[in-house]
């Protein structure tokens, strides 16, 4: 049986976190990269952010009994072959992953502009994961 409150408390995080990143969201290139602090607080919180929606992956394929993922980005691959998450979003939850993993062990080779790009385009993925999961905990009660 799925930890419901669990994981409604990391999507309650995963909320905040969209909130405060979302300040940053009208942040020009030139503030950005002349800002080592700002640069820090966005990449840390969307490898937070990422971080966040692997763990509630984890969590549901652990107690629903799915097979074992083989990386991060298959953890998402099963939450859609198992109707959790939509097939179409598939290639936007792996790129997901593998960002995560620059994030983490290639700091060095970021570049600003894909940063700012999420920040500006692309925080409603989160959005997007987020209902899903909340629809896929109301169709477990």
């Amino acid at each position: 049986m799925v930890d419901k409150i669990l994981i409604m408390n990391k999507l309650s995080k995963l909320e905040l976190y969209i909130k405060q990143i979302s300040e940053y969201q009208n942040i020009s290139y030139e503030d950005y990269i002349n800002n080592w602090k700002v640069q820090r607080i966005i990449e840390r919180t969307l490898q937070i952010m990422i971080e966040t929606c692997l763990d509630i992956a984890a969590h549901i394929i652990s107690d629903k009994g799915f097979p074992s993922p083989i990386s991060y980005s298959h953890m998402f691959k099963i939450l859609i072959d198992n109707n959790i998450l939509d097939k179409d979003r598939l290639d936007t939850y792996q790129k997901m992953a593998r960002f995560r993993n620059i994030l983490v062990h290639q700091y060095e080779d970021i570049d600003p502009s894909i940063i700012l790009s999420i920040v500006k385009k692309n925080l409603k993925d989160f959005n997007y994961f987020r209902d899903s999961i909340i629809k896929f905990l109301k169709k477990e009660e």
